[in-house]
């Protein structure tokens, strides 16, 4: 075996006549002990330093030692006090070192040199001698937004964070700590409320926490929505409190748990709650502050304003909200909104023209230092192209029979005076809407007789019976049933159908039994738990759901259907933002197909009055949030009374009201005009008699397919398709 010739190993082995350490040295010979199986003697030249030592040990303590005096060398050892090991530190030691706030210079939470980063305040600039002469702890910081959503938030989102940041901290508008978001639906309001949350909550320009609670009120069925919205976005960063539901005493400790939080880490700092569940426990709220009240959709019904603004207002808040600056929704009503209506009126007097000119420009100038609005437009550097639709859908005989004979009996228009609507003209306004989509939906007050109905049985087709259904006799059932069959068959889209009426959603369960069309249907009888579910399932490629049914009344706001991109609008709402809500739900984030949304209305109809009615609502929108001043067409408020007249030979008594200068006989002979699209006024849009011209191969099929059912079209792009961009 070869032994080690390591220097200590050989030194042990070095010979007595070896000459002394302070000889000199010279290499010498070495001779190894013999192999066994060796004759031989073999020499090796080795060389050894005699300066070298071997390894000897460094104490002169004894190796073995008894218990006394191992206990005493150990506490030799504990009882010498620490010492850092940095030469000449002078730093603080002890017990309460860790922890302790360090002198100097405080620093934001975030980095604002970052790449990217969005910072929202930034520390006036100071000179080498002013930042000797001030105190280094009281030195403001910069408010930067924490990278994981600054990442995530698009150029328009960014704007939006850093105005309502400016707003509700009172520096764009001294004294005032609110504003107003009306951002159009899908630009991501949500995530930019949440971004404002998550920065209040956490920095502010002192180097604490602007605030320590915040209260998210929205409609019921939102609430779901907005908690997983904070987690999706925030992960396990926080822990919201959603409440929507439960016992009076339940609801009641839940929020006097989250009243009772107080601090710099507060464990549950956003309750989500709904508008109902906040006004009936408004006074538990009332026992405490939070920093900041967001308030979602609260304009949705004006029926539900007065009680949600009465709740909302008593809740004291370090950020107060908005609506308390303005007068109450009838002075403002009295004072601004009837005066522009009536000055921007056909038939409008010269005086009323400049008194509404007056008042816009003074109600201009109070929203626009606190109110954000940017339209859907901008979703075109995101999302596919959409394809906004209004089919005029002639009325069958049946329907033209029954909408006559209804207006002879029940003669609703000689109820109306001087603009106002009684009760018995509401009714009729109901079922003449029900009439547009389909008779089934009559034939009940045909058989009790009701007024404007009697003898309506006589004009049905004999066997009739409402328990089935046949589209054929309704025309915009007839125009759906054709447009749903070309999508099933020609490609693997799905498809959103919209009413306001739980009884047309019937209508559409026995067209899609009648079919076999696998659906799913979303109404007021839906819990907010399968809600989400449903939802969830629809939207997943793997689905075999063809149609997603939804009610417009039960909360259709908020829902993202991006598993579907083709959209039906089956009959009109009073209110424009209903509609415009129920629209949005598949042009939105995640959507990557090209969408279509579809508007039936019944051709020379109370629904294409209604259509303008909504149009002429969104003109004060326009004129004062958007300052168009070119809308290009105003119908009378006295047109009110016409609601009741059907003009049967109309193809679209819209067009015909618009005096459109770009068609000649019914036909476009002028385009329209450069840069219109889906937020341009009607007159701006492609105006078709004929399938020419669609860029919709379904309708087109559908119009081929039902001869005389579509009467008029218009149609319009959101944006021109960027090549690149999917």
């Amino acid at each position: 075996m070869r032994r080690s010739l390591a220097p200590s190993q050989l030194a042990k082995r070095k010979p007595e006549a070896r000459c002394s350490d302070d000889e000199d040295w010279q290499p010498g010979v070495v001779t190894p002990k013999k192999r066994k199986s060796s004759s031989e003697t073999q020499i090796q030249e080795c060389f050894l330093s005699p300066f070298r030592k071997p390894l000897s040990q460094l104490t002169s303590r004894s190796l073995c030692l008894d218990s006394s005096q191992h206990e005493a060398f150990i506490r030799s050892i504990l009882s010498k006090p620490f010492k850092v090991p940095i030469p000449n530190y002078q730093g603080p030691l002890g017990f309460r070192a860790l922890g302790l706030k360090r002198a100097g210079v405080r620093r934001a939470l975030h980095d604002p040199l970052e790449e990217g980063a969005l910072v929202l305040y930034e520390p006036p600039l100071l000179s080498a001698h002013d930042q000797l002469k001030l105190d280094k702890e009281n030195l403001p910081v910069h408010v930067v937004v924490d990278p994981i959503l600054s990442k995530v938030l698009r150029p328009h989102q960014r704007e939006g964070v850093k105005f309502l940041w400016e707003c509700v901290t009172s520096r764009r508008i001294p004294g005032s700590h609110g504003c107003i978001m009306a951002d159009e639906m899908g630009l991501g309001k949500t995530l930019q409320c949440i971004t404002l949350m998550w920065t209040l909550l956490r920095q502010s320009p002192e180097c604490k926490p602007e605030i320590d609670k915040a209260v998210v009120v929205s409609p019921s069925s939102l609430v779901k929505n907005w908690y997983n919205e904070v987690g999706k976005w925030l992960g396990g960063r926080i822990q919201p409190l959603a409440i929507d539901g439960g016992s009076k005493d339940e609801i009641d400790r839940k929020l006097e748990g989250f009243m009772s939080q107080h601090g710099a880490r507060v464990p549950s700092p956003i309750l989500i709650i709904s508008y109902e569940t906040f006004r009936l426990h408004v006074g538990v709220l009332q026992k405490g502050s939070v920093g900041l009240v967001i308030c979602d959709e609260v304009l949705d019904s004006a029926s539900s304003l007065s009680g949600r603004r009465k709740s909302v207002s008593s809740l004291s808040t370090a950020v107060q909200e908005l609506h308390r600056a303005y007068r109450t929704a009838h002075e403002f009503k009295k004072h601004f909104e009837l005066p522009i209506l009536k000055g921007r009126d056909a038939a409008a007097s010269e005086a009323d023209r400049q008194l509404g000119e007056e008042r816009l420009r003074e109600l201009t100038t109070i929203v626009n230092r606190c109110l954000i609005r940017r339209t859907s437009d901008i979703l075109s550097k995101y999302l596919p192209v959409k394809i906004e639709e209004v089919v005029c859908c002639r009325l069958t005989p049946l329907q033209t029979e029954l909408y006559k004979r209804f207006l002879r009996q029940a003669k609703p228009a000689e109820e109306l005076r001087e603009g106002k609507i009684s009760v018995s003209s509401l009714s009729s306004i109901t079922s003449l809407k029900k009439l547009c989509n389909h008779p089934a939906l009559i034939y009940d007050k045909c058989v009790e007789e009701e007024a404007g109905f009697e003898g309506a049985l006589d004009v049905f087709p004999p066997g009739y019976s409402s328990k089935g259904l046949e589209p054929q006799l309704s025309g915009k059932m007839l125009v759906l049933d054709y447009i749903l069959a070309v999508t099933r068959s020609r490609s693997n889209d799905k498809v959103v159908l919209v009413s306001n009426y739980t009884q047309t959603l019937d209508l559409f369960e026995k067209l899609c039994r009648a079919r076999r069309y696998l659906y799913v249907r979303l109404d007021g009888t839906m819990s907010i738990k399968k809600r989400a579910k449903v939802v969830e399932r629809f939207n997943s490629p793997s689905s075999p759901d063809f149609v997603f049914m939804l009610s417009s009344k039960a909360g259709g706001c908020g829902l993202n259907l991006i598993g579907a991109n083709r959209l039906v609008m089956f009959d009109p709402d009073w209110n424009p933002a209903n509609d415009e809500q129920a629209m949005a739900r598949v042009w939105r984030d995640g959507q990557k197909k090209t969408c279509y949304i579809y508007r039936l209305l019944s051709a020379g109809t109370i629904e294409e009055k209604i259509f303008q009615r909504q149009s002429h609502k969104k003109a004060l929108s326009s004129c004062v949030v958007d300052e168009e001043q070119d809308v290009e067409r105003h119908f009378s408020l006295g047109e009110l009374k016409e609601l009741f007249i059907l003009e049967e030979a109309s193809l679209s008594d819209t067009h015909d009201r618009l005096h459109c200068r770009r068609c000649v006989n019914g036909r476009q002979v002028f385009p329209p005009p450069d840069g219109s699209d889906c937020t341009s006024d009607l007159a701006q849009w492609n105006h078709c008699t004929d399938k020419r011209g669609l860029q919709d191969e379904v309708l087109q099929a559908a119009w081929d397919a039902t001869s005389t059912a579509i009467t008029f079209v218009f149609h319009q792009r959101s944006h021109e398709e960027q090549r690149g961009l999917r």
